[in-house]
């Protein structure tokens, strides 16, 4: 267990685990509250869809540009400002919301400057990771650490806001969340950073764009990573949107079911990122992401299947465990594989797949469950992921031939092994 948190032992990292810690829980309040508010305002599924794709369209339509600007950027000092926006966004939700003054369209609003920010903020942060870990040899580590305690407060967050939300409204759960960005910022004001040399580039940002585009076109092991987290973010991720149907209208219950939901799937993802937390190097991971793709198609078509709060939430569990899995280990092996010239728009082509194929997958289960239901929505969307796992799992051969030399050079394998790459 001790192996399982090395990467604790930098201070820097140590400063941002105890940060982050506390605003990802205000930032899970966020989430639940916006859904819950949301639904209540309209009682629509597909304004519930729209929601989701405002908040998420802009980081897809912004990466590639995004990544390019973080390399030339100091990382920190664009992180202090990332989360000061980000606390004024949670702020302006309060303040509208305890006034009983907002509307949809300011939801709307609010929820797309969020994603703006989220542009710039996850590949600064995801690339980031380097800076505040001194040996290479903890960072995937960091990665699996960082993880843990972000589904740590996606367990803990929205069982809070279920509870704030019965007790007092979805106002005080933007104002905590407001307030918690100060722990974050705090503790990169602390850290004691050697800057990395930022290179001014001779090439245009246009010409910067196209190399990076042309590194994960052309590395057919990020190619294809990339591709089945793509695949997972725009089928897998969007049943969250669909949870207060499922609360309400399904399960017939409230905010509170809607919580306990949203926390088991925290379970699970908390589960996932502790497995990979004690995982002592990133060989392996490929076969986790085949493993993850079907676990989570499997449990979300068993969930649409579901009529009882006991087995949804059990399911719920699975499904939280397959997404953490498939975004951690592509994360990891990302990071391990890419050059540290391409680190940052490498990581904003991550930033796409995560928050670029989600925004659609939210407009598409919106429309679908306007259409033919909540339940058949997921059902549809879960044999989706199935499929893309079988479609990876024809993959894996190719990747491992490529990928094990890599490996061996640095010094993950031996330099001569029949050991194949899981």
């Amino acid at each position: 267990m001790s192996h399982a948190w090395r990467a604790l032992r930098h201070r820097n990292f140590k400063l941002f685990f105890f940060g982050q810690s506390i605003s990802l829980i205000g930032n899970w309040m966020t989430r639940l509250a916006t859904t819950w508010l949301v639904y209540h305002l309209t009682h629509s599924a597909l304004l519930l869809g729209i929601v989701g794709f405002a908040g998420q369209i802009v980081s897809f339509a912004l990466g590639p540009f995004a990544g390019v600007w973080v390399e030339r950027l100091n990382r920190r000092k664009l992180l202090v400002w990332t989360q000061s926006a980000a606390a004024v966004q949670s702020l302006a939700l309060a303040v509208l919301t305890l006034a009983h003054v907002i509307t949809l369209g300011e939801i709307i609003a609010l929820t797309a400057l969020q994603g703006l920010i989220n542009a710039f903020d996850m590949p600064a942060r995801q690339s980031f990771l380097v800076q505040m870990v001194d040996d290479r040899n903890d960072l995937s580590n960091a990665i699996a650490i960082n993880s843990s305690m972000a589904n740590g407060a996606r367990l803990v967050g929205p069982a809070i806001a279920g509870l704030v939300i019965g007790a007092v409204g979805e106002g005080w759960c933007f104002l905590i969340d407001g307030v918690s960005y100060f722990a974050v910022i705090a503790s990169l004001l602390m850290m004691r950073i050697k800057p990395l040399e930022i290179r001014r580039s001779a090439t245009s940002m246009l010409e910067q764009m196209r190399e990076g585009w042309d590194y994960v076109r052309t590395f057919r092991p990020i190619r294809t990573i990339l591709l089945l987290f793509s695949l997972i973010s725009l089928m897998g991720h969007p049943y969250a949107v669909l949870l207060p149907v499922f609360a309400a209208q399904v399960l017939h219950g409230g905010a509170a079911t809607l919580g306990w939901l949203t926390g088991a799937s925290g379970i699970g993802a908390l589960i996932s990122a502790l497995s990979l937390a004690v995982r002592k190097s990133v060989v392996g991971l490929t076969r986790m992401l085949q493993i993850a793709a079907a676990v989570l198609g499997g449990a979300l078509i068993l969930f649409g299947l579901s009529h009882t709060l006991w087995l949804s939430m059990l399911l719920m569990v699975f499904v939280g465990f397959g997404l953490m899995q498939g975004a951690s280990a592509s994360n990891t092996i990302i990071q391990s594989l890419v050059p540290e010239d391409k680190r940052a728009r490498a990581m904003s082509y991550y930033t796409m797949a995560f928050f670029g194929a989600a925004p659609f997958g939210s407009l598409l289960a919106g429309t679908l469950a306007h259409r033919i239901g909540a339940p058949h929505t997921v059902i549809f969307a879960g044999a989706f992921c199935v499929a893309g796992s079988l479609w990876f799992t024809l993959e894996l051969p190719i990747i491992r031939a490529i990928v094990r030399p890599m490996y061996q050079e640095m010094g993950l394998l031996p330099a001569r092994t029949s050991e194949s790459i899981r």
